[in-house]
This record gives C-alpha cells, sequence and structure tokens, in this order.
C-alpha cells in the first residue's frame, strides 16, 4: 500500500492493513492515531515508538500467530505469506538442520512455555540454530527482553515492506 493510501484510508482499513506486520490491536491503532505521515521513515518511527514496550500480554497474543522457525506457515494471509518469505533461509531439504530446529524448538518451549521467535530475515538456518542454542541457556526474564525486541524488529520490518512511499 502506498503511504498516501495509508494516510487516507478509513481508520479501520487501515488497522487492517498493519495487522499482518503484529496483531497487537493497541499498536496498531497508537500509528493509525498518528497519521498522517510525511514518509515511511517517519511512520516507522512512530511504529518503533509505540511498539517500546509491548506489554507480557501483547508478546503472548503475537506470538499465538507465529509459526515454528523451521516450520512453513499455512494459508494465504498476508502474515503467512510474510513468515514463509522472511524464512526464507531455513532450507527445508537440509534434514540435519530441520531436526536440530524441532528439537531446539520444543525444548525453548519446555523452558519458556512460548514458541521460539527470531528476526529470521536475512539469517541463515545456521544462524538461527546457533541462535536458538544460545537463547535456550537464558534466564526467562533475559529472554523475554529479547522476545520484545524481536518481536519489535519484526513488526517494523513488515511494516516497512507493507508500506512503500
Amino acid at each position: 500500500m502506498l503511504l498516501e493510501q495509508f494516510n487516507l484510508a478509513e481508520r479501520g482499513d487501515a488497522v487492517t492493513v498493519l495487522r499482518p506486520c503484529i496483531d497487537v490491536t493497541r499498536w496498531c491503532e497508537d500509528i493509525v492515531d498518528r497519521r498522517p505521515f510525511d514518509s515511511v521513515d517517519a511512520l516507522v518511527a512512530e511504529a518503533a515508538k509505540a511498539a517500546d514496550p509491548f506489554t507480557t500480554d501483547e508478546i503472548e497474543s503475537a506470538l499465538a500467530h507465529h509459526p515454528r522457525i523451521g516450520e512453513r506457515a499455512a494459508g494465504s494471509s498476508a502474515e503467512a505469506t510474510m513468515s514463509r518469505s522472511e524464512q526464507a533461509g531455513v532450507d527445508p531439504s537440509d534434514a540435519d538442520v530441520q531436526q536440530a530446529l524441532r528439537e531446539g524448538n520444543i525444548a525453548y518451549e519446555e523452558r519458556f512455555g512460548r514458541v521460539f521467535l527470531i528476526r529470521a530475515a536475512g539469517r541463515s538456518a545456521e544462524e538461527i540454530l546457533s541462535s536458538l542454542r544460545e537463547r535456550l541457556q537464558h534466564d526467562p526474564a533475559e529472554e523475554e527482553r529479547i522476545i520484545a525486541g524481536q518481536l519489535r524488529e519484526i513488526a517494523l520490518l513488515r511494516l516497512r515492506g507493507t508500506i512503500s512511499p
């Protein structure tokens, strides 16, 4: 969507445009209520402010929509399409890495009670796996901060891809 169209869209329509970036109602509404924006950079800067901080409930809600790393999101929704694109560096034909990611995802979920989240765009499967293994060593409070940061990065990256100048 063009920035001009986003600026002029009805409030509900503009919120709908943002939901695939991250389905956090407060974040979407805060951004929409700050319109108009004179540039995509200004939009992203305001979105970053609105995302700092995400609450624990917002993080949990957003994580409910994320597939495990290494698993392809199903469906044709904008969010599923974004997720598949972001995980392009995870080659499904590398059985050893796929198995290690499956095992790591399970260990992470057992340790932290939630899906492992990382900004996968631009990262190889080996980089993601290394980060997963490292993060398994974190305490829950440290991991909470990292998850919030990763969620912000994903939301802002998706926002840039959704709204063009």
